[in-house]
């Protein structure tokens, strides 16, 4: 947890300090179920490790490239481990702004794209915005696009 626990790269106390950074590989979309990376970037946001959640995707959106489809989809799945961990930690502003650009990001997103349905992550989120009871929902991840 950012200002709870030491950095876990910087600090010499952090889990991940000396160890190399990770290099995620780029994958073509359609390949998604093949990808080390992206799943345990989902298991990862599904079990509210938000914080290494983004550090996964943020490596995916390096190697696939920031104006990309995929880019732009990853970016929105980094704002939204961000905003969740800004939630947790009491910034509710923080992390409305970047819920709302991230949803704005999965807009220009195919409706199944890399195992998600997105109009329902969306809706999903969007009831997270509004119900501040409404738990962060979890990505689920889907074979085909039964739509």
């Amino acid at each position: 947890m950012p200002g709870k626990n030491p950095h876990p790269r910087r600090d010499p106390h952090g889990h991940s300090y000396g160890k190399p950074e990770p290099a995620p590989s780029a994958f073509p979309p359609e390949a998604w179920k093949k990808s080390d990376d992206y799943l345990y970037g989902i298991d990862l946001y599904n079990f509210a490790y938000w914080w290494e959640c983004h550090e996964v995707f943020e490596g995916l959106w390096h190697a696939v490239g920031h104006d990309t489809e995929q880019g732009n989809f990853f970016q929105a799945l980094i704002q939204f481990a961000a905003a969740n961990l800004k939630q947790f930690l009491g910034n509710h502003q923080a992390a409305g702004k970047l819920l709302t650009s991230g949803m704005i990001r999965l807009q220009k997103i195919p409706r199944f794209y890399m195992g998600i349905y997105v109009a329902d992550l969306n809706e999903n989120l969007r009831r997270h915005v509004a119900d501040s009871d409404f738990r962060a929902p979890l990505i689920r991840l889907h074979e085909q696009n039964l739509m």
